[in-house]
């Protein structure tokens, strides 16, 4: 018998949970977009449905982020976490983040890469579906009916991997490359805001920004001059809000 379902009597809490199967597996890189999109998921299926999933490339920050990662999913006491080493890309090499001889560019926004490319030296060459595959297998292996990323296209450094149409592609990818039964919808949450939207949206749910990680250069304080941390800060001075991680130098939020 087929129960007919009254969409307007249903909280969208409940309709997730009904579209998704209550399963939800996160990409946590240990940073802010990922961590608001830790928060929207938690919203979405409650804490006792989701599942971290934590990816170190051999990048420069990895104990960081890996420390931002347990920090964050101990913050929300969720126990089912993943922790996968992908240590191919270091040896694939081709960005400034997992091969030391590439310098990471400083204080400067949308610097291009090599050959003059639009596309900076800090893009890991298709790394963003290798998370994925993992995060699709284990959704699948648990029976999860969502995956989460937290890439932005808007407002971002541009990397081909965090476009809308990118994450389309491969929801069909998922659906002919995994059983017949199996439904996992990617979902993208943040991916058409703006940081500093995604800042508000943090607060309002109450994620631990200050447990958060962006920098792409050290791993004690942010050096405040890399890509990342020059984007971070202008988001939070348009949010109007202060930073709240530390950073090695005084740094002007606007630059």
């Amino acid at each position: 018998m087929i129960r007919e379902v009254n969409w307007s009597e249903v909280s969208w809490k409940k309709m997730s949970n009904m579209l998704h199967g209550g399963k939800a597996v996160v990409l946590l890189s240990g940073g802010m977009d990922s961590c608001v999109c830790a928060a929207i998921a938690r919203e979405r299926h409650d804490a006792g449905n989701i599942a971290l999933l934590h990816a170190g490339y051999g990048q420069r920050t990895q104990q960081r982020e890996r420390q931002a990662f347990e920090a964050i999913a101990d913050f929300y006491g969720v126990s089912h976490r993943l922790v996968v080493q992908l240590d191919h890309f270091r040896a694939i090499g081709g960005s400034a983040l997992t091969d030391t001889k590439i310098a990471v560019p400083e204080n400067e926004l949308g610097a291009s890469g090599p050959n003059g490319s639009a596309i900076p030296v800090t893009y890991v060459p298709f790394r963003n579906a290798h998370f994925l595959s993992v995060a699709v297998s284990w959704a699948e292996a648990i029976g999860a009916g969502a995956v989460y990323i937290g890439a932005v296209a808007e407002d971002s450094s541009g990397y081909p991997d965090c476009r809308a149409e990118y994450y389309q592609v491969f929801q069909e990818l998922v659906r002919v490359g995994t059983r017949p039964e199996t439904r996992i919808e990617i979902a993208t949450p943040v991916i058409a805001m703006k940081k500093s939207e995604i800042i508000r949206k943090g607060m309002e749910l109450g994620a631990p920004l200050h447990l958060t990680w962006s920098c792409y250069q050290n791993e004690d304080r942010a050096c405040g001059a890399c890509d990342s941390c020059l984007l971070r800060l202008k988001a939070f001075a348009e949010a109007g809000m202060a930073d709240p991680i530390p950073y090695r130098l005084a740094v002007s939020a606007h630059r």
